[in-house]
């Protein structure tokens, strides 16, 4: 309990960003990295279906992710 509360706390200042939100929409299931002079970008993505028996009710996972890396000289 005392986890779930810290969790719905620490979410006050995330605002949804519809750019955000496409991007991830638009991600190939799997991982996918790409390389630029600058830095290194990636992407991952997870879907799958849940059910109770062949036919019963069920739910579906969709997880995704970006991420990026850049290191410059300063």
């Amino acid at each position: 309990a005392l986890a779930a509360y810290a969790l719905s706390k620490s979410q006050n200042g995330l605002r949804r960003d519809q750019r955000h939100e496409d991007a991830m929409d638009e991600l190939g299931e799997g991982l996918a990295f790409r390389r630029d002079q600058e830095q290194v970008s990636g992407g991952a993505r997870m879907r799958r279906t849940f059910r109770l028996g062949d036919t019963g009710p069920g739910v579906e996972i969709d997880a995704s992710a970006l991420g990026r890396l850049r290191v410059r000289r300063v």
